[in-house]
């Protein structure tokens, strides 16, 4: 069985691994003192159109732009009767053209973050992924029967038809009506999100991840991880509240 180690008795940086045996699966690391933008959604402008990237620039609140590739911009944000398929990137996008974003990997050096307009939210049983009814499924780790079985729940879920969804590997064993909970949950969330949007002018931050031992549990606590060892009385009963609220 594999293993999550929480260390968090170094101020100055806070660690996650999974490991198994002497083998190292993933490892996640937090700056406390370091302001953490991955998983956070933003309304953002887009200020420079780059042709010979095909890419753009977004401001979003951080001191550098973000890196926006074409593949990453949902066809929503297009310009209006442009046929994507021949079109360039100058034609289907405008600069000061506003745009939700979300982080999908921190700045690097000289770097700005890297951006998606493919928003996804996670909650403990599955991802929602508003205006991209083309995603969604159910995860690969899940095989055989219990797959099937997901499957035909998902069958009885009320999802609007704009809206892709996957339910993940903590899902397995769940029924309709435990997933349709947790799907209710995030299409308020995304509700939410949405109006915060329409509000005002970007740039400006519209919802923050959560912080990195929070995360931890709700996307690697599965039936293969047989043992959780934390090094901090404060993250541990972090951890146990947060276990007992959404995953018990």
């Amino acid at each position: 069985m594999k293993r999550m180690l929480i260390n968090a008795t170094q101020r100055e940086e806070l660690r996650v691994a999974i490991v198994d045996g002497q083998n190292l699966y993933d490892l996640d690391i937090e700056i406390p003192s370091k302001e953490q933008r991955k998983g956070n959604i933003y309304k953002g402008r887009i200020t420079r159109v780059e042709a010979s990237l095909e890419a753009c620039f977004v401001e979003y609140g951080a001191e550098r732009h973000g890196f926006l590739p074409l593949k990453e911009v949902n066809r929503i944000y297009f310009q209006p009767g442009v046929d994507a398929r021949k079109a360039g990137i100058r034609e289907l996008l405008r600069e000061g053209q506003e745009i939700i974003v979300q982080v999908e990997k921190e700045e690097r050096g000289t770097k700005g973050a890297a951006l998606t307009s493919f928003i996804s939210l996670a909650g403990r049983y599955m991802v929602l992924m508003p205006d991209n009814p083309n995603a969604g499924g159910v995860s690969r780790r899940i095989e055989g029967e219990d797959r099937q079985a997901l499957k035909e729940a998902m069958e009885l879920l009320t999802l609007p038809e704009d809206m892709g969804l996957i339910v993940r590997t903590a899902g397995m064993g769940r029924d309709a009506e435990e997933l349709q909970w947790d799907l209710d949950y995030l299409l308020q969330l995304w509700k939410a999100i949405d109006e915060a949007a329409k509000s005002r002018s970007a740039p400006f931050l519209i919802y923050q991840e959560s912080r990195l031992i929070i995360r931890a549990l709700r996307d690697y606590l599965r039936n293969d991880i047989g043992e959780i060892l934390i090094d901090s009385e404060e993250m541990f009963n972090d951890a146990r509240e947060f276990v007992q609220q959404v995953i018990a």
